[in-house]
């Protein structure tokens, strides 16, 4: 699938808008000349200046019209297999529903049974799509939880507690070697 480059430069123009738009809401500091927005404010700046261009170039685009990109979306030859659609839509639906399982059922559960439900889907084996989900969800509960202290929905079954322990104990022998 390809979408005229108008297309995406207007959505990345919106986007620089509204990104812009938050970073108004942010406290100032007292006594400086900048910020906590100073930063977002000029990724939002250049966000909005390569929107203007995909939109210059995108129209530039559409006034030539055998070129490629002239049309405003083209598909590829995966929309016309009906389970390549069927993947795109498993793969939106689990991203759409990841939030809200998450905040029912907690991060890990629901990131091991979405994982594992869009595996199976793409014809993974069952055993090899379960240790998958498990490894990649146990990475990104370190990764995220212990190591860059971000907190993710809490795990109301206590599935990780094994491995909060051992990695407790392991930081425990790196800080403190006695």
């Amino acid at each position: 699938m390809r979408l005229n480059d108008a297309v995406i430069g207007a959505f990345l123009l919106l986007f620089a808008l509204a990104e812009i738009g938050y970073t108004a809401t942010f406290p100032k500091l007292h006594g400086q000349p900048f910020g906590p927005d100073l930063f977002p404010i000029l990724i939002g700046i250049g966000l909005g200046c390569c929107g203007v261009v995909l939109v210059v170039r995108g129209l530039q685009a559409r006034a030539r019209p055998f070129s490629i990109g002239a049309s405003w979306i083209t598909l590829g030859d995966w929309a016309a297999n009906p389970r390549a659609v069927g993947n795109f839509i498993i793969v939106l639906a689990t991203l759409a529903a990841h939030i809200p399982i998450s905040e029912i059922i907690g991060f890990p559960l629901a990131n091991i049974s979405l994982l594992f439900v869009v595996l199976l889907r793409l014809e993974t084996a069952w055993r090899p799509a379960a240790g998958l989900a498990i490894a990649v969800t146990v990475f990104i509960h370190v990764l995220f939880v212990k190591l860059l202290l971000v907190p993710l929905p809490s795990d109301p079954f206590h599935i990780f507690a094994p491995i909060d322990d051992l990695y407790a104990f392991l930081r425990g022998l790196i800080v403190n070697p006695s």
